[in-house]
């Protein structure tokens, strides 16, 4: 897997969208209650139960999506003992939940530093060369699109998972898929990880195509164990709605600089003309 770090691809105005995601999302996920002591390790049995409250509140589930079934007992929060020892208590929701509102509120939750710190780095590289094309609005409106096809398709898939699907991800691959489309020749510098980090520069449609043909290889389980967390199918949904809903976008998208100096890492030497 290659780690992209930046792109030699310059844009025309200031990408507002995507700084407001990175902040909205990094606010979010300081503020989750009870994730932080979870995240360092450190966390109580009464911060884990609020957690899990806080995220059955906000999460999308899938069978909720699809077939509208409201969990009849949620966690509450609170800790409790029972014949087993202490463990968190669940009861009736007291709360009202709107299965097509949460899959808006789930973009901006994540379970941890290395899942929002990955969806960050993808977005923060890749998001304000798609968002300098399409405009702020229409990027807005483009990215919420992609992460509900994201959720949703996850969903239709998994319609009986009570599991609570969380991240931005999905949304952030349809941004993914965007740029495939419209720049697929820009250079991309990436780390590749071989005994030490390699530092390449390789172009767009070899990073993000390999990126996509991992997620679709995982997606249909081969390669992963079955404890896998990650919703691969929601990252195939997303950058494959993103990529269509680029396409109309293509013929009018200026062409990324043509590379110069370093090539694949290394300084190119000069050609002679004849």
């Amino acid at each position: 897997m290659v780690i992209p770090v930046h792109d030699v691809n310059p844009v025309r105005s200031t990408p507002w969208v995507t700084y407001a995601l990175l902040a909205v999302n990094i606010a979010v996920f300081l503020f989750t209650p009870g994730l932080a002591g979870s995240v360092a390790g450190d966390g109580n049995l009464a911060q884990l139960c609020h957690l899990h409250a806080f995220m059955e509140h906000w999460a999308a589930v899938p069978r909720e999506l699809i077939h509208g079934q409201m969990p009849r007992l949620v966690p509450t929060g609170a800790v409790g003992v029972g014949p087993q020892g202490p463990g968190c208590v669940v009861g009736p929701p007291v709360y009202d939940k709107s299965p097509a509102l949460s899959v808006f509120t789930a973009m901006f939750l994540h379970g941890g530093w290395l899942h929002l710190l990955g969806n960050m780095l993808f977005l923060w590289i890749f998001g304000n060369n798609v968002e300098d094309r399409m405009g702020h609005v229409r990027f807005f409106a483009f990215y919420v699109v992609c992460g509900y096809a994201a959720g949703y398709g996850f969903a239709l898939l998994n319609a009986g998972s009570a599991e609570p699907l969380i991240g931005a991800s999905g949304a952030i691959a349809g941004v993914l898929g965007a740029y495939l489309v419209l720049y697929p020749r820009a250079r991309v510098w990436v780390l590749v990880p071989f005994l030490i980090f390699l530092p390449l520069r390789l172009p767009a449609w070899l990073v993000l195509g390999f990126w996509f043909a991992l997620q679709a290889v995982y997606s249909s389980g081969e390669g992963v164990s079955a404890a896998g967390t990650v919703a691969y199918t929601a990252h195939v949904a997303g950058f494959v709605v993103g990529m269509l809903i680029a396409l109309p976008l293509r013929p009018g998208t200026p062409p990324p600089p043509e590379p110069r100096g370093l090539l694949f890492g290394r300084q190119a030497r000069p050609r002679q003309t004849w």
